[in-house]
């Protein structure tokens, strides 16, 4: 239990330390916007391995049973998980995080007109749709704390959106996008138009997410989600 809440620590201290902007402005005049992005990238995959590696090892604290129902909510929940992440890191994204460099004037990209923080809703539906199917105190811990992380980071980096583009420029690109999901093109303040290069990322997503669910988070989580679903 220690190591695991050492490794959760550090974790939440990589999502506060390096964003925060005195020390982002300096990490990237040291190793380049995409040096720092990638080199950012890589420390939190590290650390969230390490997560996952301590909370399988933590002491199990039974806090709900479990239910034939439960596993059907990762495995409906995670596609969209998928694509939020996958296409959202892809595409370039001036309102919130892309490994792409990110052109204000630019028309908004089909995933940011869907929602400005798909990867922060991607991690979200991840964390959220796993805490049913995961009834220990470590789990409610792991997937409860990211949950909670990826809505604090949401006004963040709205506030770091607005300072870096201008009020008048942060205004035009969110009036086309929403917080909330769909809520733009539901409205029809936003649209969503598919380009070729957003069709690609879709399909890589959605091949990430078949080969998770068949041998992927047997290989590198521990349970089969199948066998789960056929309880």
């Amino acid at each position: 239990m220690a190591e695991f809440l050492l490794a959760l620590l550090l974790f939440l201290t990589a999502h506060v330390v390096p964003p925060a902007p005195p020390v982002r402005h300096r990490l990237i005049a040291l190793l380049g916007r995409r040096g720092y992005l990638l080199g950012y990238s890589a420390l939190s995959l590290v650390l969230l391995g390490w997560i996952i590696v301590a909370a399988r090892d933590a002491p199990y604290v039974g806090l709900w049973t479990f239910a034939p129902w439960q596993p059907v909510i990762p495995v409906v929940a995670m596609p969209l998980a998928f694509w939020f992440v996958v296409v959202g890191l892809a595409e370039p994204n001036p309102l919130s995080i892309s490994l792409r460099r990110s052109d204000p004037a630019a028309p908004l990209a089909p995933i940011v007109a869907t929602t400005r923080h798909p990867v922060l809703w991607g991690f979200l539906i991840w964390a959220a749709s796993h805490l049913p199917v995961n009834g220990d105190l470590v789990s409610l811990i792991l997937f409860g704390g990211m949950a909670a992380l990826a809505l604090a980071a949401m006004p963040v980096l709205d506030r770091r959106a607005r300072a870096h583009l201008g009020e008048q420029r942060w205004q035009a690109l969110a009036r086309g996008t929403s917080v909330l999901p769909f809520l733009a093109v539901v409205s029809r303040q936003g649209r969503i138009r598919f380009s070729r290069r957003c069709v690609l990322y879709t399909a890589v997503a959605l091949a990430a997410y078949v080969w998770f669910l068949l041998q992927g988070h047997r290989l590198l989580i521990g349970p089969d989600p199948l066998s789960l679903l056929s309880w």
